[in-house]
């Protein structure tokens, strides 16, 4: 199966040191709870070097690394596929049956970057698990083993309640997740919240977001759970302007000092919808809750302390709220709005370098758009406004 050389990123060499030593860190929880898992398996299984959770978005037929835990070898995070470009993982996907491979060797030719990395890892067999959620297709489950034939039947049904547990793991946090999102959603249409806070922005800019995430990924040490949950989260940002007055939030034109002070309020009007539904939920066990929070507290505040609602500075703003207020932004400039035609994109990314010239904007997430101008039109080409 091919994967992209260009979403082929070496992950955190230290990450399959930690793996071992079940290091938790900030927006790493199901990483940590897989590694946790892992050490377990391995009293009853002690053959598998690696595991390794692939999640399938059934929108853009696309695979994405999520979660893994890697005892032996480097692993691998940020790249993505679609599934109809693996005719055997589609086949595994379609047919809801394990594939098992006792000589990789044997069977995978040295014909792309993935490829090129499994085998210079030195795994000799893996077992790979389709994953299912009421009926519908979740993604992978892979297991490698250093050792050849590792999977035999006797090994896969030691590991049948692993890969349960894996995926109840797995699945239990999304859905908690999904069901805030869900939430935030079905409130904007009850608030009639219309024009560029639904549809083709909020998607646009979530992918924006994962975009610089990715991007920033090896720099930062940012794992795929981080950004796969930036993702989702970041539709969240303006969810408090279900409480402005459509006679602001939809005015053509500039506001005046009155409607600029009522449209900024929108930022702790945002707080207080998503702590509330944190309560009601019942999500405040949900690991990557502060990065959520973040997400909707902080995309506002400017490195130089002009921004609002407390006039952060530098490193008092989380990395997630600078990296949706870049992709907020260059959303916003390269969009239609009642009051503006689009910007050109090379017009749009000259303004957000002058924004991290004046102190506005992170340097990082503005340099990390700009090295993607392709994907970025890919982007705004497939979900653009209806």
């Amino acid at each position: 199966m091919a994967f992209p050389a260009t979403h082929l990123v070496p992950a955190n060499p230290n990450q399959g040191k930690e793996a071992g030593e079940l290091v938790r860190q900030v927006g790493d929880d199901l990483n940590y709870r897989l590694r946790q898992l892992h050490a377990q398996l391995l009293e009853h299984v002690p053959d598998v070097d690696r595991i390794a959770c692939v999640l399938y978005e059934a929108k853009d037929d696309m695979l994405k690394t999520f979660v893994n835990s890697t005892r032996v070898g480097e692993p691998i995070k940020g790249y993505e596929f679609q599934l109809k470009d693996s005719l055997s993982l589609q086949a595994i996907a379609d047919s809801g049956q394990k594939r098992v491979i006792d000589e990789i060797a044997d069977v995978v030719q040295r014909n792309s970057p993935h490829s090129d990395w499994l085998l210079s890892q030195g795994y000799r067999s893996s077992l790979t698990v389709p994953l299912y959620e009421n009926g519908s297709f979740l993604g992978f489950l892979f297991y490698d083993s250093m050792q050849p034939a590792a999977f035999s039947e006797e090994v896969q049904h030691r590991l049948e309640i692993y890969n349960t547990l894996i995926s109840l793991t797995i699945t239990n946090e999304l859905n908690l997740v999904r069901s805030i999102t869900t939430s935030a959603q079905v409130a904007r249409e009850f608030a009639n919240l219309r024009d560029f806070e639904t549809g083709g922005h909020l998607e646009r800019m979530a992918h924006f977001a994962r975009l610089i995430a990715r991007d920033l990924a090896e720099s930062k040490g940012l794992s795929d759970e981080y950004v796969e949950h930036l993702y989702l989260f970041a539709p969240l940002h303006d969810i408090g302007k279900i409480g402005i007055p459509d006679s602001v939030l939809l005015k053509p034109g500039s506001l005046d000092a009155a409607e600029r002070a009522l449209m900024d309020t929108h930022v702790q009007k945002g707080i207080d919808v998503l702590e509330r539904m944190i309560g009601e939920f019942g999500l405040q066990r949900l690991a990557d809750a502060a990065v959520m929070r973040n997400v909707v507290a902080g995309h506002h505040e400017c490195l130089d302390g002009s921004g609002y609602p407390k006039g952060l500075k530098g490193d008092e703003i989380a990395l997630e709220a600078r990296i949706i207020a870049a992709a907020d932004i260059l959303d916003a400039l390269t969009s239609h709005r009642p009051y503006k035609e689009p910007w050109p994109l090379e017009d749009a990314l000259t303004e957000l370098e002058r924004l991290v010239a004046a102190g506005k904007l992170d340097a990082d997430c503005v340099a990390a758009l700009r090295r993607h101008p392709d994907e970025i039109m890919a982007i705004r080409d497939r979900y653009r406004d209806r």
